[in-house]
């Protein structure tokens, strides 16, 4: 396979070709920078425009692109493969040795000005190719260097961690506010951690994937008997044996055929398994020549220096950390350790990978761009912001949202109304205001049943995507939290935003539509006999920043939960249950009070689940009531009085869309499931099913 890459070393940089491998190249002292990239191409999806001021005060106007508009599309296997891992790995394994260099994948493409700097440290291997999967994806938001240690390299640990130093302390003096993301696996992450403990100063983020925390000697042990007993021309005795070689026409027979069965026949996670499976087995010289005897027993030695060192200087690291951790890798890895290391870290983030194996960024599964944005990990500035460091989901990450929600989706098959300027209430969401800033202030259901259907549709019918003001609960990372943390990552990746009157000023500022349950919790957890309820508090929060920004306030009812499920267990009857009591009083002190200082019931809300029983699923109706323009009310606005008014209007508006679908429902002939499987048995499982006269 021809690959072209940049080469980088501690002088320049250079571009080189596979049919070289790495033995050829020239360095710049004068130029740093790569100042021309890969072109990609790619079909522009349905899109909207949208007009801005720049900094002159000119309109610009920008193309919003529709990533809904692929979904039923998409699919997970674009990424390359452990098959083009190994085979690239074969260019690197003849490199004809030399000292450890840094190379960027031109595959990266061109990243948005100011994108972080993110160097990979290799595990085991040393190739530098353990980021294969993720380069195109995370190419688009960091600049990516990626360390290559040839085979018969015998640098020393500490002077690897003295050559990644150099590179980190060159870097930051180039751009001191561009943080520098640190990746490295197994032993790459020792080396990071050392790095970071020596430069407690620099701006450094480090994601370390399995760190090699021990060596298993009831593993390592046998290993390294058994290696000093090993002939060393091992990958000519593997192809003797098997008959199997690189280029072979044989080999790549079978490398096309698999790959069409397994495509067809199989895909999926099962399909890409079973194809590893024959890269491996394909690979076998490859896979023995990038780690011959004398080199893994080197690496075996180094690996222990490098975790001793680690150890010793880990109380020095001021870096923030991800920790990625497999549930399945029982050789370097020790579950105890990674507990002590997220206690001793001062910003420590733990995700446990419960399926994966020793090399999880290799695996079908992993997506560390994905994993980055769950937990809020990606910045371009000192600390992250919710609003300007926020990235798009892509196309697969948001049919994934689809297929998660399906059940609900389908099952209770959304009926969404708005009202156009004169009042006309449509089945469809013309009624939204295509531009910004906007301000959706509706009523939350229990556990926010209502927002997958609402966002998943603002998106794919109008190319609105909301941003939603979310309890600061969602973005913590609390390692004995009683909820498993990863069930919030939907949040993440749809836009959710920690809600404050800072955040909502600043959404409105970039305008965006905006997302807003003034009841917030106290709706979303409400108690039996509540349902519908508005828990609003008393005086305006949201009117005069929306005022300021000349914002268009959207008010829009959801009923239906009442029809999906029914509350049999709320705070009050779990505060009764002397168990249940405690795991109420721990969840409520984890997630933290937002409303510190309110006296009322809204100040003090229990955070626990309620228990619910699910029920034959009915359906969801959305009412978006006449958006309410504060275009020029600015000053009218800044009297309480005034602003007061004009919430108490909102707040009347969302009660009487409620009330609204609660009587016209009653007239739905499709309201059951029954009635509504029947219809698009008979008229096609896609198609529209009708709902009551308008």
């Amino acid at each position: 396979m021809e690959t072209t890459m940049v080469l980088r070393s501690t002088l320049g940089l250079c571009v080189v070709s596979s049919s070289s491998n790495l033995r050829q190249y020239r360095t710049s002292a004068a130029k740093h920078r790569l100042t021309s990239v890969k072109s990609v191409t790619s079909t522009i999806p349905p899109s909207r425009k949208r007009k801005n001021k720049d900094e002159d005060g000119d309109t610009v106007t920008k193309v919003v692109e529709n990533p809904y508009s692929k979904v039923e599309a998409a699919r997970p296997d674009l990424r390359k493969s452990l098959l083009d891992f190994l085979e690239e790995a074969r260019g690197f394994v003849g490199d004809g040795g030399g000292p450890p260099r840094w190379f960027s994948p031109l595959e990266c493409g061109a990243q948005a000005p100011g994108s972080p700097l993110l160097l990979f440290l290799p595990g085991i291997d040393g190739t530098g190719l353990g980021l294969i999967r993720h380069h195109k994806k995370l190419g688009e938001f960091f600049d990516i260097w990626c360390l290559h240690i040839p085979v018969s390299d015998r640098t020393p640990a500490k002077d690897l961690v003295k050559l990644i130093e150099k590179t980190v302390k060159s870097e930051y003096h180039r751009f001191p506010n561009r943080p520098i993301y640190l990746v490295g696996e197994s032993i790459g992450a020792c080396l990071a951690l050392d790095v970071a403990a020596r430069n407690p100063n620099i701006d450094l983020s480090l994601i370390l994937v399995n760190p090699a925390t021990h060596v298993n000697n009831f593993i390592s042990q046998p290993l390294s008997g058994m290696l000093n007993v090993l002939p060393d021309g091992i990958p000519t005795l593997l192809e003797d044996i098997f008959s199997v070689k690189q280029g072979d026409p044989l080999t790549g027979m079978l490398e096309a055929l698999s790959n069409e069965f397994f495509s067809q026949r199989m895909g999926g996670l099962g399909g890409g398994m079973l194809r590893d499976i024959l890269a491996v087995s394909t690979n076998l010289p490859t896979i023995s020549r990038m780690l011959p005897k004398d080199t893994l027993l080197w690496k075996l030695e180094m690996l222990k220096y490098a975790i001793a060192s680690m150890n010793s200087h880990i109380y020095s690291v001021r870096a923030e950390t991800l920790i990625l951790m497999s549930g399945r890798d029982q050789w370097l890895l020790n579950e105890e350790d990674i507990d002590r290391y997220s206690r001793t870290l001062p910003k420590c983030i733990v995700r446990k990978l419960d399926d994966s194996g020793q090399f999880p960024l290799l695996e079908e599964g992993i997506d560390l761009a994905t994993i980055i944005k769950c937990t809020c990990f990606y910045r371009r500035g000192k600390s992250h912001d919710h609003i300007t460091d926020y990235i798009m989901p892509t196309t697969y990450e948001l049919k994934q949202q689809v297929d998660d929600h399906r059940f609900l989706l389908d099952g209770t098959s959304p009926v969404m109304l708005s009202t156009l300027e004169d009042g006309t209430i449509v089945r469809s969401l013309e009624g939204l205001p295509s531009e910004g800033p906007v301000l959706y202030v509706g009523y939350h259901m229990i556990l926010g049943f209502e927002l997958a259907p609402m966002v998943l549709q603002l998106m794919k019918e109008r190319n609105i995507h909301l941003r939603g003001l979310t309890h600061p609960l969602v973005f913590k990372n609390l390692p004995d939290s009683v909820v498993d943390t990863k069930m919030f990552d939907k949040y993440k990746i749809m836009g959710g935003v920690p809600v404050s009157s800072f955040n909502i000023y600043k959404l409105l500022r970039e305008k965006a539509h905006v997302l807003l349950y003034p009841g917030g919790v106290r709706e979303a957890l409400h108690r039996k006999g509540e349902a519908y309820k508005l828990f609003w508090p008393e005086r305006s929060e949201f009117v005069r920043v929306a005022s300021k920004f000349g914002a268009k306030i959207v008010p829009f009812g959801v009923v239906g939960e009442d029809d999906i499920c029914e509350i049999v267990l709320d705070s009050n009857d779990q505060r009764n249950i002397p168990i249940l009591k405690d795991l109420v009083e721990k969840a409520t002190k984890d997630a933290g009070n937002i409303r510190e200082g309110d006296e009322s019931e809204l100040g003090n809300q229990d955070c626990c689940f309620p228990g619910l029983v699910p029920k034959i699923p009915g359906r969801f109706y959305y009412y978006f009531g006449k958006p309410i323009d504060l275009a020029g009310k600015e000053k009218e606005l800044k009297d309480k009085e005034k602003a007061q008014e004009v919430y108490m209007q909102v707040k009347s508006e969302v009660e009487q869309c409620i009330a609204y679908l609660k009587v016209k429902r009653e007239t739905d002939p499709y309201r059951h499931l029954l009635p509504r499987t029947l219809y698009q048995a008979s008229h096609g499982w896609s198609s529209e099913v009708p709902t009551f006269d308008l």
